[in-house]
């Protein structure tokens, strides 16, 4: 008897020790990726332009020193003994998770090959730096090369993992687990056929809405310290964190206390940069509202980019475009641009961020349409991983469906087919999350206003600490403890439902447009 019991006690101190072995390793990569993480930060922000090909081989040497160490046989090892005392049931709910999310991602890594990763990360790193030049000069023959060069090498990647029906599928679970485009298609449909029709009902009312008015001449500085002001009060923390100028508007995460966001300014235009800066703001307030002492685990992740998303379109369009949120806000941004907006009633102003007007730029899209935007982009990176379309005939196929889906002529390649980072980085699949974040978001804030029964008056009083708070605990802490459905049932009492979006886009701009 006494044998088995030491016996036993010795099993469960291996058992332990395999499972602290491989947190350290988790913690190494962990330390490693984050360093990634801010060298692409800085080359987006920082770098001067000579410095973009040797960036690109350091970007590539370091993702290849990540992916080896990540697939070795040492980690391998470890991982495996993991899994099996997963299986057996020995593992905690917490340790279940950590468990089970790195061998979903080890599996996916372990079957592309170090030489693929590098180059896939140089070529990258490279294109993002061409993109940015293409679309300064509106030319996309200039980023043609390497946009081809990617797709080709995303189509590989999807053959080395390995896919059931669809290559894209693959691509997609990098941003979104678990999620197929068949149902990303039969979501976007519910979608579209409500849009479109509401959309052209609201082009049919007689009230018409001047956003002219919030145009005028807006000192870049002033405006730098408004968007920081902003994004302090609902919540940043500065002390972890900042905020920077970039051509693309983005939130770098390398873990809680070292957030990084960045916006983009134009002095005629104060909301080109305020939509932006409150949009990476709710990103930026996940990141900081993940768990510290679970860095370096997937308990201290996000969920999934669509759930990322849940955040920062909730805090740009179910917040800050709401009358609540600017009874607030109004006041201070007339004291700080009196010549603009003194004389225009808090009335007209909310209207004129609020009109629904179909627009090139998705960034800078409405809430009814921007969903279009969405479904556009989908369609497009599917048919070209799928290779039913080519990438020389983007241009024409992107025109065409602007054409179709918002009425609009696209006068040239940087109002068009150049304008998202995303294809330039190699984040084929990221579209589809914007909108099931629009969903999740509106999921999410139909319970948070059940549940804060003053909440839209805390809003207008400018205290946001409420809302933050139970974002906090009922989302952001939570890490990938939960999948995305699961998280959304858990918080919300049912599965994901798009007719929560619906029926806050009817109910929102049926009153602003006066529709029956």
């Amino acid at each position: 008897m006494k044998e088995d019991f030491f016996k036993k006690g010795a099993r469960m101190i291996q058992e332990n020790n395999n499972l602290e072995k491989l947190k350290e390793e988790l913690l190494e990569l962990y330390y490693l990726s984050s360093a990634v993480s801010v060298l692409h930060w800085d080359q987006e922000v920082y770098m001067p332009k000579k410095g973009s090909n040797l960036r690109a081989k350091t970007i590539a040497e370091m993702s290849g020193l990540i992916h080896n160490k990540f697939t070795s046989s040492q980690f391998g090892k470890l991982i495996k003994e993991a899994k099996i005392e997963m299986e057996k049931g020995k593992l905690d709910e917490n340790n279940t998770c950590i468990v089970k999310e790195i061998w979903r991602q080890y599996s996916r890594e372990k079957k592309l090959p170090v030489e693929f990763v590098k180059k896939m990360a140089e070529l990258e790193s490279k294109a993002q730096y061409i993109w940015t030049e293409a679309r300064k000069k509106s030319n996309f023959k200039m980023f043609l090369p390497y946009l081809k060069k990617i797709i080709e090498m995303k189509r590989e990647e999807a053959k080395f993992i390995g896919y059931n029906k669809n290559p894209y599928d693959i691509l997609l679970d990098v941003y979104e687990p678990n999620v197929k485009s068949d149902e990303i298609s039969l979501i976007f449909k519910e979608l579209k056929d409500f849009l479109v029709p509401f959309l052209q009902k609201i082009k049919k009312s007689k009230v018409k809405i001047n956003n002219k008015i919030l145009k005028g001449n807006f000192e870049i500085e002033k405006q730098i310290e408004f968007n920081k002001f902003i994004a302090q009060k609902i919540g940043f923390d500065f002390d972890a964190g900042r905020l920077d100028i970039s051509a693309h508007p983005f939130t770098n995460f390398s873990n809680p206390l070292d957030v990084r966001m960045t916006t983009r300014y134009k002095k005629d235009d104060l909301f080109y940069s305020l939509n932006s800066t409150i949009h990476e703001t709710g990103h930026a307030l996940y990141e900081q509202g993940l768990s510290v002492e679970n860095f370096g685990t997937p308990l201290g992740e996000s969920i999934s980019l669509g759930i990322h998303e849940s955040q920062s379109r909730m805090w740009e369009n179910f917040i800050g475009k709401s009358l609540s949120f600017w009874k607030y806000f109004y006041p201070r941004i007339q004291k700080e641009f009196p010549v603009n907006f003194s004389n225009i009633s808090q009335e007209n102003f909310y209207k004129a961020i609020n009109i629904v007007k179909p627009s090139f730029i998705r960034t800078e899209a409405d809430e009814v349409t921007y969903n279009l935007h969405i479904i556009m982009r989908f369609e497009i990176e599917k048919d070209l991983i799928e290779g039913s379309i080519a990438v020389e005939d983007l241009p024409k196929i992107w025109n065409s469906k602007v054409k179709e889906y918002f009425g609009l002529e696209v006068p040239n390649d940087a109002l068009g087919v150049l304008q998202d980072v995303h294809w330039s980085s190699g984040l084929i699949g990221y579209f589809p999350t914007y909108t099931l974040g629009n969903l999740y978001s509106a999921q999410f804030y139909n319970i948070a206003k059940r549940e804060l029964l003053n909440l839209e008056k805390e809003l207008a009083m400018g205290h946001f600490e409420h809302l933050l708070s139970w974002l906090r605990k009922n989302i952001h802490i939570h890490g990938k403890l939960f999948s995305a459905d699961e998280l959304v049932e858990k918080v919300t009492g049912e599965k994901l439902n798009s007719q929560y979006f619906i029926n806050y886009i009817k109910d929102k701009y049926s009153k602003i447009y006066k529709l029956n």
